[in-house]
C-alpha cells in the first residue's frame, strides 16, 4: 500500500463531470427564454421572479457534497482504482468545460441574465451612495 496522490483518476473524472453538471444546473435559468419567457404576475400576492435557478441552490450545495463524500468512500476500494493515462481524461474534461461553460454565457449573454448577485444596490444620496460608484 503506498501513500500519496496516485490513481483514482476515473473517479476523480466522474467527480468532476457530476459537479460540472450540478454546476450548469445551478446557473440556468428553470425555463428558457427562448420558449416561454419571464411571464409578469397575474395575482395581487403573486411575486415576479425573472430568474429562477433549474437547480435550488441548497439541492446543489447538498448534491456536490454527497458526490465528494461517495467519491471519497470509493477510494478505499481498489476495486475503482482503474489503470488511466490520466492527461487524456484532464484535457478531455477541460474541453467539456469550456465549450459548455461558452455556450452558457451566450446564452446569459443573449437573454441578459446574471444568476449571480453581487452585493446590495444603493440608492439615494450619501456616502454610501456615492461610495457603490
Amino acid at each position: 500500500m503506498t501513500l500519496g496522490a496516485t490513481g483514482f483518476y476515473i473517479v476523480s473524472y466522474g467527480l468532476g463531470i457530476y459537479n460540472l453538471n450540478l454546476l450548469l444546473g445551478f446557473i440556468t435559468p428553470q425555463f428558457d427564454p427562448e420558449l416561454e419567457g419571464p411571464e409578469l404576475p397575474t395575482k395581487a400576492d403573486e411575486e415576479f421572479r425573472p430568474f429562477v435557478r433549474r437547480l435550488p441552490e441548497f439541492k446543489f450545495w447538498y448534491s456536490s457534497l454527497k458526490s465528494i463524500l461517495v467519491g471519497t468512500a470509493m477510494t478505499f476500494f481498489s476495486f475503482f482504482d482503474v489503470p488511466v493515462f490520466w492527461p487524456i481524461l484532464l484535457m478531455y474534461w477541460f474541453i467539456l468545460f469550456f465549450v459548455t461553460m461558452k455556450r452558457q454565457i451566450k446564452h446569459m449573454i443573449k437573454h441578459r441574465y446574471i444568476p449571480f448577485t453581487f452585493g446590495k444596490k444603493r440608492y439615494g444620496k450619501g456616502p454610501a451612495a456615492k461610495d457603490s460608484k
